[in-house]
């Protein structure tokens, strides 16, 4: 088995991993970075568009804003509708703070332009990964690398940033979870269309939820809450666009939705889960790994950035010799991870209709009073555009 020796191991090269690489290197501690999947299956994945402020202001001031900066849609707000109602949200007269439409896909470009500047070791698809003596302080990686060569991985930290799936969770022993699986999902498509909005539009609807986002001037992304289990394959293009047009409120006061050619389409179950602690020995866990949100409030990715935040300063300063942050960093992350694990149920359970007629009540009067309460609608903007990285 061939062996390698680093400070930091990460498992998985998703933004997570990739930006945590970026931050250690920034204090001057190595890592080696492994991934399962492929380095353009990684960059490909459709997933978020929103970044919060604080994960604009973080990647900015660690040299990724370039790009975004440039391309990055700023928008102040968001709209919240319902049948013959639709009110703006302007979170920058709310809070001082706005959203930026920048996919998932483009801080991945960033991040693996930057790495690879740097010339920092990624071993793509890679099989049979497991983890080993993470309660010692010389814990390893074993896995089988893409030319099918064992390998061992020695370190002094692992960091798990591999989602849900991955083997780092697992390795936590005695370890508690907390889950809510949604009775709905999301059928989200991308079409080559320019946005029918200048923000998005999250819409109430008696027929289900839906919600108008974009990627770029060119191309506009959708989602329609649909029964779980539901096959894509089931419905035409026509239904799609005819769904999106009536629960999106196509003709309302003029407002017209334009369809355009579908390029992707995919089915997103919706739920919530917490797995704690984030930290067990000398393994720590960021981003999904950990924790899971409904995409309604747009969190995901912003997690994962601030979890990563935190953890960089932390693992530099325990390699030297002071474990307080690395102590705390379970504790601390948390607090964050339930704010907005939180904030995503409360967004989910508003806008998607049940079949329960004193639900849909409860719905709307909570629809009327966030856009109606200065005070209400200071806290959906504060919760969306983000609390401040170590909240």
């Amino acid at each position: 088995m061939a062996e390698e020796r680093t400070q930091v191991v990460i498992v998985g090269a998703g933004p997570a991993g990739m930006l945590l690489s970026h931050l250690l290197a920034a204090d001057g501690v190595d890592s080696v970075v492994v991934e399962t999947r492929s380095e353009e299956y990684v960059a490909a994945r459709i997933r978020a568009g929103i970044l919060e402020q604080s994960s604009v202001d973080l990647l900015t001031e660690v040299g990724l804003g370039d790009r975004l900066a440039r391309d990055a849609d700023k928008h102040r707000g968001i709209y919240l509708q319902w049948p013959e109602e639709r009110h703006h949200l302007d979170f920058v007269d709310l809070v001082g703070r706005a959203v930026y439409v920048y996919g998932q896909t483009e801080v991945q470009k960033d991040l693996i332009e930057a790495r690879r500047a740097a010339g920092q070791v990624v071993h793509y698809e890679v099989s049979e990964t497991a983890l080993h003596d993470i309660e010692s302080d010389r814990p390893s990686v074993t896995f089988t690398d893409a030319a099918g060569i064992p390998q061992r991985i020695r370190a002094d930290v692992i960091v798990g940033c591999d989602g849900s799936f991955g083997p780092s969770r697992v390795a936590i022993p005695a370890r508690e979870s907390w889950d809510r699986t949604y009775p709905y999902s999301w059928f989200g498509i991308l079409a080559d269309v320019a946005p029918s909005t200048d923000e998005l539009i999250y819409a109430w609807h008696p027929d289900g939820f839906a919600l108008h986002s974009m990627r770029s001037e060119s191309v506009s992304r959708f989602y329609l809450q649909v029964p779980n289990g539901t096959d894509p394959a089931t419905w035409s293009d026509d239904q799609i666009w005819d769904a999106l047009a009536a629960r999106l409120g196509h003709g309302q006061n003029g407002w017209s939705l334009q369809p355009g050619r579908i390029s992707d389409r995919s089915v997103l179950p919706m739920r919530s889960h917490v797995s704690t602690p984030m930290r067990h020995g000398r393994l720590f866990l960021a981003g999904d790994a950990a924790h899971i949100v409904p995409p309604t409030g747009a969190k995901g990715l912003n997690l994962a950035v601030a979890d990563v935040a935190l953890l960089a300063p932390a693992l530099a300063a325990l390699l030297k010799g002071d474990p307080r942050l690395a102590d705390d960093y379970s504790e601390t992350a948390l607090r964050r991870v339930w704010r907005c694990t939180h904030f995503s149920w409360w967004m989910t359970t508003m806008l998607h209709t049940a079949e329960d007629p004193f639900d849909t009540q409860l719905q709307l009067s909570q629809l009327r009073w966030v856009t109606s309460s200065e005070h209400a609608a200071a806290g959906l903007a504060e919760n969306y555009a983000g609390l401040p990285i170590g909240f």
